[in-house]
């Protein structure tokens, strides 16, 4: 159940939130917001994989 929740997070972060590794972000110049975001995101991958 957990798992199959976070998938589905995972396929709306891939479509609201934007993606910095296809802008090629340099991680020491972006924003709080930006960092937060890409912890979002990998926090979310990690759950839906494991």
């Amino acid at each position: 159940m957990k798992k199959l929740f976070f998938k589905f997070l995972a396929k709306i972060n891939q479509l609201l939130l934007p993606s910095y590794s296809k802008k090629q972000l340099d991680l020491s110049k972006a924003t709080k917001a930006q960092m937060a975001i890409i912890g979002w995101r990998y926090y979310v991958t990690i759950q839906a994989l494991g």
